[in-house]
Parts: structure tokens; C-alpha cells; sequence
């Protein structure tokens, strides 16, 4: 009588198939996870500008000939310099790299917020490319280093000829 010599081939197979498997959806883990950063990342700038933009409101809405920065981020909901509330902002956004509605904030020299920043920890996928006002952030290592940051343009008086 003759032995068989193939005992354990389908055991085997499915060995592989389950090793390729898990092989397949860690590769697509992996793929998920830095796809969902950069989505945080495009996020980030698209809030980060939201306060920049607020910020730049505030200031050139201020009364008088005194520009001032707004001293806290709520200043930038609720305006109440004039008779009427003004909104430079329709709320306060959460840092989308945090989940958490704390920013690092950016004083400037006269008093009052000038522009955000995240707190998140760690290094940005996105190095370049970037446009317009965000054209600093090349090259950034950290996202502290993503500054939202209203500066005024100085006006410089026209000399007559």
C-alpha cells in the first residue's frame, strides 16, 4: 500500500494566502494613514488662512486712525468695538492635527494676536509647493514652524515732484 506523500499542500496554501493578506492591508494601512495626513494637512491651511484672514479683518476694521490686533481669538466672533457686533470669524476652529480648539498663538509687538499656529507634534509631509502667503512653510520640519501670520502692509506717503 502506498502512502500519500502530499499531506498538508492546502494547509500550506492557506498559510500563504493568509500571510499575503495581511501583507496586502498593512500596505493599505499604511497608504490610508499618510492619505488622512495629508487631508489634515490641507485642512490646516485652509483654517490657518481662515484666521489669518480674520485677523487681517479686524485690523483694518479698527476705529480710528490706532490699528489693533484682536487680544483674544473670541475678539475675532464677537467684535463688539462697534454698536453692533461685527464677525470677522464664524467660530473658532479646531486645529485639525490636535482635534482640540488651543492654537499657539503669535503676539505681536503692540499687544494683541497676530496670527496661530498648531500645536500638533511631528514632521509635515508637505515640504513645498506652496502659495501666496503660505510660500514660508517650505522646507518647515514641524508644523509650529506653519506661522498664520497677519503682518500690515506699510504704506509709504507719495513724495510730489
Amino acid at each position: 500500500m502506498r502512502q500519500r506523500q502530499q499531506t498538508g499542500f492546502t494547509y500550506l496554501a492557506l498559510l500563504f494566502a493568509v500571510a499575503f493578506a495581511g501583507i496586502a492591508m498593512a500596505a493599505t494601512g499604511i497608504l490610508w494613514s499618510v492619505e488622512r495626513q495629508r487631508l489634515r494637512e490641507q485642512e490646516l491651511l485652509f483654517v490657518g488662512n481662515q484666521f489669518r484672514e480674520a485677523i487681517s479683518h479686524y485690523y483694518a476694521s479698527s476705529p480710528g486712525m490706532e490699528k489693533e490686533y484682536p487680544r483674544t481669538l473670541n475678539d475675532l466672533i464677537e467684535d463688539r468695538r462697534f454698536l453692533g457686533v461685527k464677525r470677522h470669524l464664524r467660530k473658532i476652529y479646531p486645529d485639525p492635527l490636535t482635534g482640540k480648539p488651543t492654537w499657539g498663538m503669535i503676539t505681536a509687538p503692540q499687544g494683541g494676536i497676530m496670527g496661530v499656529y498648531s500645536l500638533a507634534n511631528g514632521q509635515p509631509i508637505k515640504t513645498g509647493g506652496f502659495k501666496g502667503c503660505d510660500e514660508l512653510f517650505a522646507g518647515q520640519n514641524s508644523y509650529a514652524g506653519w506661522r498664520f501670520v497677519f503682518r500690515p502692509v506699510a504704506v509709504v506717503p507719495e513724495s510730489s515732484p
